[in-house]
Parts: C-alpha cells; structure tokens; sequence
C-alpha cells in the first residue's frame, strides 16, 4: 500500500489536485554576448569557484545564483557582480550555465 492509498482512506471526500509547477525558476534570464568568466580561488585555505561577467539585471543575477546553488547543493553568494560558490564545481558550473544557453569561459587551470 504506498501513500496515496493511505491518504485515500483518511481523507476519502478529498479531491486531489495536480501540484503546480512554480515557472519562477524557468524565467528567461537576460541572455548576453560576451561569456561569463568561470574562475577558481582559494580563499582563506578553502576552494571557492567565482563566476563573474553579467551584464544584466541584479535581480536575474540572484536568480541565476540560486538555481547554481539548488542545483549543485552547496553554499554560496552573491557579491560585488560574482557569484562565489563554495567548493571547487567549475566542469559543473559550466555545463549547467552551457544548458540553460550562456557562453562560459574558463579562466585558469
């Protein structure tokens, strides 16, 4: 018996409805010529990879920021136009930003 039987038989006079699904994180972000530089540094002994370049709008840029960090599950901000987040996920990094149709650059090592 799996949960939608369970919840059928507690709840017999519910209707269930499709869950909707939020467009928030499939918004078209502005989308720029020059590619974004894709960067890894120490800071402080820990490894940190820097992605820097947007041109467009600080709201899309935290957006974009927020779906790196969902998508990846680490820890991250938002500082000064970058986008820093914590850990060494440059190859990630740039094929998530590569699907969603950036052009990437990568910059050292």
């Amino acid at each position: 018996m799996d949960l939608q039987d369970q919840l059928k038989k507690l709840f017999p006079d519910h209707i269930p409805t499709e869950p909707e699904v939020s467009e928030d994180s499939q918004e078209a972000l502005w989308m720029q010529d020059e590619p974004l530089l894709c960067k890894y540094e120490k800071r402080n002994g820990k490894p940190h990879t820097i992605i820097a370049g947007y041109t467009g709008a600080d709201a899309d840029f935290k957006k974009l920021a927020k779906e790196l960090k969902t998508a990846l599950s680490v820890g991250g901000s938002v500082k000064d136009e970058t986008i820093i987040i914590q850990g060494d996920y440059r190859d990630k990094i740039m094929k998530l930003l590569q699907a969603r149709g950036f052009k990437v650059k990568r910059v050292g090592g």
